[in-house]
């Protein structure tokens, strides 16, 4: 089995000394209003945090000397917390997806992978198309840059090359990513022709056998380029995908 690469986590960043964790001997003191106080000594300052019932946070450590503010730290966090979970849920997450071909394929299944491969690109994600090579047809490349060629072309309206053929062991590779301006430009051109013509603009069709192979696309890595035992697996998979009915 293809082994995935996996990013590491990025560590989190290290939380601001409070209190008596603060080690230095002055700090210039704002409080809670963002008032500056001035320079006063620590322990003075974590005196006052103490009678308004807060902490005394340091909010910049390379300051000379540190700058150090009075807060609900509990409640300063809490509020974070909720600002990052509301950043990621407007975050898109881009995955690079696979669609795998053979020089060998015929009219239609380019026809099936590509559009499988504007399914991908139009809900968001960028796609690596690959043309996998078996035994003496790797001495015949032309073949697939042509199939790469005839893919990029059929799917201008909607994507942008980010990364052109190359040719690495048995595979050959290009990487697609969608382009937001062009697909709205697609769909602004679109309803304006709806509107010249009085009539509502077509909705796209949605094909189950498309649906279920774009939900099926591996998730790969810019470096991967596949692995010979996976190409059973692609047949297999590909044999179900194909074997849905339109419609059901």
């Amino acid at each position: 089995m293809r082994k995935r690469s996996k990013t590491p986590p990025k560590p989190l960043p290290p939380e601001p000394r409070i209190n008596e964790r603060i080690r230095v001997p002055e700090v210039r003191l704002i409080d809670e209003e963002g008032r500056q106080v001035g320079v006063v000594r620590t322990v003075e300052a974590i005196a006052m945090a103490r009678q308004r019932d807060v902490d005394l946070v340091e909010v910049a450590a390379q300051a000379s000397p540190p700058v150090a503010r009075l807060m609900d730290f509990g409640r300063y966090k809490y509020e974070q917390s909720k600002k990052d979970r509301e950043a990621k849920k407007h975050q898109v997450n881009v995955q690079l997806r696979e669609v795998r071909m053979k020089p060998k394929i015929d009219d239609h299944d380019v026809d099936f992978k590509t559009r499988t491969a504007a399914k991908l690109l139009k809900q968001g994600d960028k796609v690596k198309v690959t043309i996998m090579f078996r035994g003496r047809e790797i001495t015949h490349p032309q073949i697939g840059k042509k199939l790469l060629d005839r893919v990029l072309t059929s799917l201008d309206a909607i994507a942008v090359l980010e990364k052109d053929a190359m040719l690495e062991g048995r595979h050959m590779t290009m990487i697609l990513a969608p382009d937001k301006k062009k697909m709205a430009a697609a769909a602004r051109a679109a309803a304006a022709a709806a509107a010249a013509s009085g009539k509502a603009a077509p909705e796209e069709e949605e094909d189950e056998a498309v649906l279920a192979a774009a939900a099926a696309a591996p998730v790969v890595s810019e470096d991967d380029d596949g692995d010979d035992n996976d190409e059973d697996t692609e047949d297999s998979l590909e044999e179900e995908v194909n074997a849905v009915p339109a419609g059901e």
